[in-house]
């Protein structure tokens, strides 16, 4: 976009103009110093990162934010990518499949124990990076030597977890749709079996974990409103009473803001509103599970 568009925004002391510009589908937004760019959330960018040049979707236009939403010195937007760019970014795209399919090969005359899962150029084409998993370390730099007199350009393995290939690779999850990873998150968050206990979920790992073998992130996405349901609600052996009069707590639903309580064997649903509670278990009466997080 020509610069004779601009429309100036004004800064402050406390505030830096900036573009937000994404490199993945669903990855996280690093922002750029417009450079007397202008952008709109259809535009892809050139812009200067510590890899080096390369070519991204602007996802935040230009706008203000707090200095302290920023790690300066800011990078800047070398250019909004004009046609000849993103026909550039195409082809770049073809030579890294057939990269990885080389690197492959490598690594089997290699004997190497580790899984390719991406390569990826720089728009500059001056750094060429493998990402892999594998069980342990991997001594790779006879496979990097190889590499780099075949590509002649820098090269670099870097090794990732299994929630990491899980968002490279993408899919469906159990819901149906396209693994949140790969989608729209653009950070990986923490997971504890806690959050599933507390949405009363079953503890089957194989009924709470995603396609990578680890907690579904979305375990996360209600945990906060169930953390507050539950403090509002009588916990189970909670000695209550009732319309009906005093009973004990046997069963509970949060997000309902119903209670289940005995009384004389006889067990009555009650709204939580309209209980008094008298007495709570004492904290390290009732056995739990493992509450460690799932990173």
């Amino acid at each position: 976009m020509s610069n004779e568009n601009r429309i100036d925004i004004p800064a402050t002391n406390e505030q830096t103009e900036v573009i937000g510009v994404c490199f993945k589908e669903g990855g996280k937004t690093y922002y750029f110093a417009p450079n007397g760019c202008v952008a709109r959330h259809t535009d892809f960018a050139i812009v200067e990162t510590a890899r080096g040049v390369e070519f991204g979707r602007v996802c935040v236009p230009n706008k203000l934010v707090k200095a302290t939403e920023i790690v300066s010195p800011l990078k800047p937007v070398i250019r909004i990518a004009t046609p000849e760019d993103i026909a550039k970014h195409k082809e770049i795209k073809k030579k890294e499949e057939e990269a990885l399919k080389i690197c492959q090969g490598k690594v089997l005359s290699h004997q190497l124990e580790m899984k390719l899962i991406e390569a990826e150029y720089t728009f500059d084409m001056s750094k060429l990076t493998f990402y892999f998993t594998a069980d342990g370390r991997i001594d790779f730099r006879e496979l990097v030597k190889d590499l780099a007199s075949t590509f002649k350009t820098r090269i670099e393995l870097r090794q990732i977890g299994i929630r990491d290939e899980a968002k490279f690779m993408g899919g469906l999850g159990v819901c149906g749709r396209q693994f949140c990873c790969s989608s729209f998150l653009p950070d990986f968050v923490q997971v504890s079996i806690k959050m599933a206990k507390e949405q009363s979920l079953s503890l089957n790992s194989s009924k709470i974990s995603g396609a990578c073998g680890r907690l579904m992130c979305c375990l996360r996405y209600e945990h906060e409103a169930y953390v507050e349901e539950i403090r509002l609600t009588p916990p189970v052996d909670s000695t209550v009473k009732t319309p009906d009069g005093v009973g004990t707590v046997v069963e509970i639903h949060p997000i309902k803001g119903t209670i289940k309580v005995s009384i004389n064997d006889n067990v009555r649903v009650y709204h939580r509103d309209d209980v008094t509670v008298i007495s709570r278990p004492k904290k390290g009466e009732k056995s739990g599970n493992n509450d460690n997080d799932d990173n």
